[in-house]
């Protein structure tokens, strides 16, 4: 009769052949001693996880019992990699070159979490990575659970399914590389040029307690870059196609952002909570409705976003916020720089050196 699986943090955990990997692993990130093993040992083991079950994409051409879609869209992603590197000054290394089955629709589920009358987000701190304002788990139900913990105690809470995420170069070795996954292989080539993009670009410059900086100047790579790629192909049809498909999704931003500036003001304001609280349904009312006359006009009944709209408050207005805030300064940057691939990715790793009020105000004045 086998002995039960020791416990770590009050979680159980399976005896492997990985437990050595994995112990390396939380020493390599700094967490050994933490206060917080049980959510990093999910986190490492999660990794090793999907690490474990990545190829290399050649073997995957190569193998017969591969479905011939995957094959051509695998095949589509070396391109991109070598592009990202060739064109775009993206890091030459491992990463995108293993692929992964993961067997389940996501890479992970973030949770955010704001106060009842505030769009700042909640912050969590690790080693490593610095201060995020979001927490990851690779099973859905340990971040329902974490969701609903926050709720108890008073927060505003969203989840939502993440394809993929970077370990920014971080980790030593071709075997702990990000791996392409099937979570987000089969989008659009567009969806899939940009994702590639955004997340070699985290590998490039990375702002510690920053999620703004970096998220945005990912969100700015990827719009680049994918412009410049389809342009290289001569794929005029597709990149109208995307453009319109950008003007949409242009316009959700700025409904959004334009909601959360309000606000914003709002929270700030002099107002007492109650008060707060009946223009806070107002304004989400108006957006929910200027959501509706967009898809009844120009979006000729586009619903692709009607679930974020139905369930949106704070925390996903907040995140919004995070990812795209000062794309527009990044794409300034970049032009300013003559378009300059190297030159901007320079200035933006000199900016992300910088103390985080010199560095937004230089952003801001470029």
């Amino acid at each position: 009769m086998s002995r039960p699986a020791p416990r770590v943090g009050g979680m159980r955990v399976r005896r492997t052949r990985r437990a050595p990997a994995l112990a390396a692993l939380l020493l390599a990130l700094g967490l050994g001693g933490c206060a917080h093993v049980e959510y990093y040992w999910q986190s490492a083991s999660g990794h090793l996880e999907l690490l474990r079950a990545a190829r290399p994409v050649d073997d995957w051409i190569a193998d017969p019992a591969t479905p011939a879609d995957l094959r051509e869209r695998l095949r589509l992603s070396q391109g991109l990699r070598d592009y990202a590197s060739r064109a775009l000054a993206l890091p030459d290394n491992a990463s995108y070159r293993r692929y992964a089955d993961l067997k389940r629709p996501a890479a992970v589920w973030n949770v955010v979490a704001t106060r009842e009358l505030s769009l700042d987000l909640k912050a969590w701190c690790h080693p490593v990575v610095g201060c995020v304002g979001y927490r990851g788990y690779f099973e859905r139900p340990e971040a329902d659970a974490l969701a609903r913990q926050l709720q108890a105690e008073g927060w505003e809470t969203y989840v939502y399914a993440v394809p993929a995420y970077s370990t920014l170069g971080k980790l030593p070795g071709r075997w702990f590389a990000d791996p392409l996954l099937n979570t987000f292989i089969g989008g659009s080539e567009v969806d899939l040029a940009r994702l590639i993009f955004h997340e070699l670009s985290h590998q490039v410059a990375y702002a510690d307690d920053d999620t703004v900086f970096n998220e945005s100047y990912a969100t700015a790579v990827e719009r680049l870059g994918s412009a410049q790629w389809l342009r290289s192909l001569g794929r005029e049809a597709l990149l109208d196609a995307t453009a319109q498909q950008d003007r949409r999704r242009d316009e959700f931003r700025a409904l959004a952002l334009r909601t959360r500036a309000e606000l914003v003001a709002l929270y700030a304001g002099p107002a007492g909570e109650a008060d707060k609280r009946s223009a806070k349904a107002g304004i989400l009312a108006r957006m929910r409705a200027a959501h509706a006359a967009l898809k009844a006009g120009p979006w000729q009944g586009y619903a692709g976003y009607d679930r974020w709209f139905e369930s949106a408050g704070n925390p996903q207005l907040a995140i919004l916020g995070a990812y795209n805030e000062r794309v527009g300064e990044f794409e300034r940057l970049f032009e300013r720089l003559g378009r300059d691939w190297p030159r901007f990715h320079a200035e933006v790793r000199r900016l992300a050196g910088l103390p985080k009020a010199e560095r937004d105000a230089q952003l801001a004045l470029r």
